[in-house]
């Protein structure tokens, strides 16, 4: 059996309910040593934290320490956001859990990821293809009904609308890539010049109906969630744009994760060799 299983779970949810999949696999003949279960941030308020409570609960039952387990306020350290390896508002919560019998858990805090933030993060526009097809433009259609639908709510108070990231700027931070991404794009629109106070007077304007913004290519949205470096070896993507929307939108950040599997690199080997203990013991 091995000594340290790394496994990623997404809790699904369905008509208001989450399906309790990691106690199964925690409770399985092949018990991990150290578990990383990751989801939306929300997961923690889901039915007044109802949720939450009962999924800590369990893996407590099941003999597993999570890093952090006490800290549930503003600054939790399991809640991290993309935004620290690369341009995307993204914030999901990590659990790292720990078998209890093995007690190797001591030490360990996800407040340490920011050990590992790059240096200098990079910035949106790095992350764009210098030429994309026309396809990936807004329709002057689309893009009047996004206009009119984010003037309608700015009206009443909200903040439902489009994204638009300018490029130029190296601070630009992106919205969070979802799975629906497909749909109309809107959450991340690519500033190509569009000017606002001519589209309030004249929307139709010729001259700036030419810059309309434009949605993410797939391979952009790759990027974005660090499965392709720019200067990197090309991520390979042999499905519809329609599937890779899809599939970037429910993946995770890969940096992100690339940290924490660094964090708990130490916690590997101590895990190897307290179950060899055990099995010697046996």
């Amino acid at each position: 059996m091995p000594a340290f299983e790394w496994v990623h779970v997404q809790l699904h949810q369905q008509k208001g309910m989450i399906s309790l999949s990691p106690p199964t696999i925690c409770n399985s003949a092949k018990k991990p040593a150290i578990f990383v279960l990751e989801n939306v941030k929300n997961l923690k308020s889901h039915d007044k934290g109802k949720t939450f409570k009962v999924i800590m609960d369990t893996l407590d039952e099941l003999g597993y320490e999570v890093a952090d387990a006490a800290e549930m306020g503003k600054n939790d350290p399991k809640v991290i956001d993309g935004k620290h390896f690369l341009p995307q508002h993204r914030e999901r919560i990590v659990l790292v859990g720990f078998r209890r019998d093995l007690n190797i858990h001591q030490g360990f805090t996800l407040r340490d990821i920011s050990r590992f933030y790059p240096e200098q993060r990079p910035s949106f526009g790095e992350l764009l293809e210098p030429v994309v097809d026309s396809k990936y433009i807004l329709t002057p259609k689309l893009w009047e009904y996004l206009y009119n639908y984010a003037k309608k709510h700015a009206a009443k108070g909200n903040g439902f609308g489009f994204g638009l990231v300018n490029p130029e700027n190296k601070e630009s931070i992106a919205r969070t890539l979802s799975a629906r991404y497909h749909k109309d794009g809107s959450e991340i629109l690519i500033d190509r010049g569009w000017d606002m106070a001519t589209g309030e007077t004249d929307f139709a304007n010729e001259e700036n109906q030419a810059h309309r913004p434009r949605r993410l290519t797939p391979r952009e949205c790759a990027r974005l969630m660090g499965f392709e470096k720019v200067d990197g070896r090309p991520f390979r993507i042999p499905v519809s744009d329609t599937q890779s929307y899809r599939q970037f939108g429910n993946s995770v950040v890969v940096p992100v994760f690339e940290a924490v599997a660094k964090l708990l690199e130490p916690y590997i080997l101590k895990a190897v060799n307290a179950d060899s203990c055990k099995v010697e013991r046996i």
